[in-house]
């Protein structure tokens, strides 16, 4: 999708600090970060949201998921705790119709969250 910004990022029309990549996925830093560790993960491939992603590509979810841990150790905010959000439409508070997963870590975290 030409017009969606995490797209033109897995192109690289938008540069991104990247902090992970494969051939299908790319994890990068958030530019308004809420935590001191606050990077998105996101499939290489567009799905507008949770609810548009097919049981034939269900594999793509646990695949970030994994990921997320592995970022979280690199990060150094594994043992300590860290927050993994999806949030799916427009009144969740999902703002780019592109499915993306927020890892948030380094600070105390507060519940309820929203």
């Amino acid at each position: 999708m030409e017009e969606c910004i995490f797209c033109k990022i897995i192109s690289k029309d938008i540069t991104a600090s990247i902090v992970y990549e494969d051939e299908r996925m790319i994890a990068f830093s958030d530019i308004n970060p809420q935590a001191p560790v606050h990077i998105l993960l996101i499939p290489k491939e567009h799905f507008p949201s949770l609810n548009e992603i097919p049981e034939d590509k269900k594999d793509i979810l646990s695949h970030i998921l994994l990921k997320a841990k592995e970022i979280a150790r690199e990060k150094e905010i594994a043992d300590r705790g860290y927050r993994i959000v999806l949030n799916t439409a427009r009144e969740s508070g999902q703002e780019v119709l592109h499915i993306h997963f927020h890892l948030l870590g380094g600070r105390q975290m507060s519940w309820p969250p929203g």
